[in-house]
Formats: structure tokens, sequence, C-alpha cells
């Protein structure tokens, strides 16, 4: 195998999505380094709030500034509010609206990170882009295809958020920081001077920052009040509405002091509750206690619009690794089923899996090579 781009090689101009983070203005410096025409460009995907404490792009664009000012490179500044409004908040409601949790971050990348910001670097005579990601590309020699590789720091790999490109997003993307450990991307940063070499990571999504989900939730998605029941059938508590839960959740459902009806005194009588199911027919939100308990656990699951990245599926009955969420050690699986034209697969895995989760994603994996996903539709538990 070999790398899709030796690019210190030849001499290219490339657009560097500059978020204000460390991980974009070391890539924007690699590049430099080799001898290309790095460009910047800050991307500003979220307007609502954007003056309040939570979502504050402007200071991330300061960041960035700082940074070009420092490299010495130009940098640009781009609204791509609407079409992410349009592509992906828009669809982010609709998930919730049906009892699902979407990652909004996998739709971002595809929809407007790879795809309005590379469209818009190609009109300025981009040859590629680069982002701060943590993932590989590289070619393969023998079949010619793009594939996307973990990074090699495993604790910070994002391959699992970028499994919806395709061989054309691929071809023009680089991936600098993905051949480094995060501990190397601050030496660098620090050791150059760049000015946000020890500035936080982001964390969670843009539009909703630092305050409290719900509260945010609250404003988009009608919601209606229900009971909480237990594995007995027992109502022990009321929801505030389905949308504002997850499979897995712990916090936040206002149960936690509550014993288990019914249950012996001793081991586990205290243990902690978990959403387990959401009914969104009788609108009853299902928990139950423990951790390990058989409602938690999933043997199989199915996926809908699949998206591979080879721009062919998964091999037929395959064993791979999956994850069914992001921070995730690769699970065993076996994947069936697989319906290229409705973008449909099956896993069964080797190992039961806890809290899958619809709406979220399951990412295929053949090793270091991310070979696609889909999403989550619906899963098996343990009885």
């Amino acid at each position: 195998m070999t790398h899709l781009l030796d690019t210190a090689s030849r001499k290219e101009r490339i657009v560097v999505g500059l978020s204000g983070g460390v991980d974009s203005a070391v890539t924007a410096h690699l590049l430099q380094r080799q001898g290309h025409e790095v460009v910047g460009l800050f991307m500003k995907n979220w307007e609502d709030d954007d003056d309040s404490e939570y979502c504050a792009s402007n200071v991330d664009f300061i960041d960035a500034a700082a940074v070009a000012d420092v490299l010495g490179i130009e940098i640009e500044h781009v609204n791509f509010a609407a079409d992410y409004k349009d592509r992906v908040f828009a669809e982010f409601l609709r998930e919730y609206s049906a009892g699902r949790t979407p990652n909004p971050d996998i739709l971002c990348n595809a929809e407007i990170k790879f795809k309005a910001f590379l469209d818009h670097a190609l009109r300025l005579g981009a040859d590629h882009i680069a982002t701060g990601h943590y993932a590989r590309v590289r070619r393969n020699p023998v079949s010619g295809l793009h594939e996307l590789l973990k990074g090699l720091d495993p604790g910070k790999d994002q391959s699992y958020f970028l499994h919806r490109l395709n061989q054309s997003q691929l071809s023009k993307t680089l991936f600098p920081v993905g051949e480094l450990h995060k501990t190397e991307v601050r030496r660098i940063a620090d050791e150059i001077g760049l000015p946000n070499a020890k500035k936080k990571d982001s964390t969670g999504i843009c539009f909703i920052g630092e305050r409290p989900f719900r509260e945010f939730l609250n404003r988009y998605i009608a919601h209606a009040p229900g009971p909480i029941k237990n594995d007995k059938g027992q109502t022990i508590a009321q929801h505030v509405g389905l949308s504002f839960y997850t499979l897995g959740q712990r916090q936040g459902l206002g149960i936690g002091g509550l014993k288990a009806r019914g249950a012996q005194k001793g081991a586990g009588e205290h243990a902690p509750w978990f959403v387990a199911r959401k009914d969104m027919a009788s609108n009853t939100l299902w928990v139950v206690q423990g951790h390990d308990h058989p409602w938690l656990q999933s043997h199989s699951m199915v996926a809908m619009d699949a998206s591979w990245v080879a721009g062919t599926p998964a091999q037929q009955n395959g064993a791979y690794g999956a994850k069914t969420r992001y921070r995730q050690a690769d699970a065993q699986c076996q994947i069936h089923h697989v319906e290229s034209s409705s973008g449909y697969f099956g896993l069964t895995f080797a190992q039961p899996q806890w809290a899958v989760t619809p709406g979220q994603s399951a990412v295929v994996y053949d090793g270091e090579v991310c070979l696609g996903g889909g999403v989550i539709q619906s899963c098996s538990a343990l009885e």
C-alpha cells in the first residue's frame, strides 16, 4: 500500500479549514513546511444565538485569524449557516422528533465540510483541502481506490465521523495530523509559537454549546410528558418528553434515589437506572436498573442509509469490526443481508453490545480501514 499523497514531491495550493483549534492550525503549518501554498478558510456554520456565551464563533475566528497571522497565510471567512440549517440541522430535528438520537457531526462532515467547503475551495483554485481530523487517506495501488484509515492516535481517531466520505471527496482531502499523536501536535504548536497551542479541545455540537441540551431542544421540538416504567411494567415516575432521552442515559432521569419496587434487599437494590427503551406509540420511557441489564445488551442490529467509502458495500457475510458509537473499541461482528439499492445491512456481534441506539451510526472496519456504515434503525436486545 502507498499513501495517496506524498505532498512533499509536488507543490500545491491547499485550502485548510481553520477552526480556531490547535489541530487545524498544526495542519496548516505542516503543509506550509512542505512548501505548499496554504490558504486558510474559516467556516461559520451556525448563526442563532451566536452572540451568546454558548456558541460564539467570533471567538474561534479570532483564534483562527491569529494562527493565520503567525503562519503568514491568508484566511477567508465563509458563511455556510444556511446550508447547515437546511442539510444538517433540519435532519437533526426530524430524527429527534422521531425518537431517535442522531449524530449531526457525521452529517456535517458529509454535507458541509467535505461538500460545501470542498466546492468553495475548488472554486478558489485549490488542488486539495485539508482539515485537522485524526484520520488518514491512502490509495490502494491494486484497486486504485482511496481508503479511509484510522488516525494513528487510537485515543483521537475520528474516522467514525468521516465514514460517509466518498471516493471523490477523499481524493481531494488531506489529514496531516492523522499521522501524529495529540501530544505531538501540542508540542509542535508550542514549539512554533502558535497562540492556540494550549487551547482546550472543543466538545459537543456548536449550535448547542455548553447550554443544557434539554433547554435547547425544548425550543424546537414539541414534547408531551408520559410514564416512566420499569422492566416489571410498573410506573415509577413521569418523563418530560421522549425526545429528551437516549438509550443508555443515566443522568437526568429524576429517579436516582429510587429503589426498584419488589427488589430484594442487598446487592443491586440501589443500582443506577438507565434508559432502555422508548415506545413512541404509547409515549412510554422504559428504564432498568444496572449497567448490565439484558435490555441494554444487543446481539444484532440493522442499519439503513448506508454509505460505503469504496462505492460498493462490504462483503456479504464478511467478518469485520464495528463501532456503534464513538470512542468504542471495534466489536467483532459479521455483516449480512447487505442491500446496495436500499442501503440496508445487518450486523451480528460475537459479544453483546451495550445500548445500541437508533439514530446513531454503525461504522464497519476491516482492521485499520474504515469501510463505511449506516444509521442504526433497530437492535435485538437480550431477554
